[in-house]
């Protein structure tokens, strides 16, 4: 067994797979590593920003009791250009059990990535209010809408960089342990779904989406459309970008352990599933330590 235990933990964007992030963390506490920093990318840096936090089980009990119908009444919808929902009301409801100190007085060092769309720069919470951060940080372009601050449009962090391994500074005998939500290899299967039922969440965006681009495409792409949504063909254009960000991220900040969470395990918005995402995490952990002693 590999005796490096500080571990400097960076967590992906990938919506709802992010619960996974939480049965890597449980992991690693159960098996004696000692996570020193936390950096996190959208759904990443809400699961690491709770947990640097100091309240990473009540947030875990909160996420298992997760329905459809809850989930989507967590959505406050709104007719603004820049975004159809703006994704305020979940940190209300958080912050009514969960109440965070600044970041900056976090036991363990945490940071948010996000983007700053007028810079074409990353923004880095790393003091100041959570729930901001974490704001800005899952705020994806049109459908979250964005966070203004001054001159500065902050949208969420995976638009430029959705594994940011790049924020950690690590020392000799330390460990960085990065956890990709959007790997394409799974090593096993998730309980049945009916991928027929869309969770209440995608079944809104769909809709929202299918209305807006009836109207707004151009004629040459009715054909595309036909075969898939553009729903559909929008998120996939925006996955494949943060796909190659981070296999460049991986080439040039290559961490000690990488685990992986394929996209296959679920979608971006299946929110209701923590059970068996956590589950996921916990085992795409446990592979991943053991493949390091090997």
């Amino acid at each position: 067994m590999d005796r490096n235990r500080k571990v400097h933990l960076v967590l992906g964007s990938g919506g709802a797979r992010g619960f996974a992030h939480m049965g890597v963390i449980d992991v690693l506490e159960e098996q004696g590593y000692e996570i020193i920093s936390v950096t996190g990318c959208s759904m990443g840096a809400v699961v690491g920003g709770i947990y640097a936090a100091g309240f990473h089980e009540a947030y875990k009990s909160w996420a298992l009791e997760l329905t459809k119908a809850k989930v989507f009444s967590l959505l406050d919808f709104t007719l603004g250009k820049h975004g159809f929902v703006k994704g305020e009301r979940i940190f209300e409801v958080l912050s009514q059990f969960i109440n965070v100190p600044q970041i900056e007085d976090f036991k363990i060092p945490f940071t948010a990535v996000a983007a700053d769309m007028n810079t074409k720069k990353e923004v880095w919470f790393q003091s100041g209010d959570l729930y901001r951060a974490l704001r800005a940080s899952i705020a994806i372009p049109g459908i979250f809408t964005p966070v203004i601050d001054g001159e500065h449009v902050l949208v969420d962090g995976g638009v430029l960089n959705p594994l940011p391994l790049n924020v950690v500074k690590k020392q000799e005998g330390e460990l960085l342990i990065a956890v990709d939500l959007n790997g394409d290899s799974p090593f096993f299967v998730l309980p049945e779904k009916n991928d027929s039922e869309d969770s209440e969440l995608l079944k809104g965006i769909k809709d929202w989406l299918g209305k807006y681009w009836v109207n707004a495409a151009p004629q040459d792409l009715s054909a595309l459309a036909s075969t898939k949504s553009l729903s559909d063909i929008l998120f996939y254009s925006y996955e494949m970008t943060q796909d190659k960000v981070t296999e460049m991220m991986l080439d040039k900040y290559p961490p000690d352990i990488l685990i992986e969470i394929p996209k296959s395990t679920s979608s971006i918005f299946d929110f209701d599933r923590a059970k068996d995402l956590i589950a996921y995490g916990r085992k795409a952990c446990e592979e991943a330590l053991i493949k390091k002693t090997i």
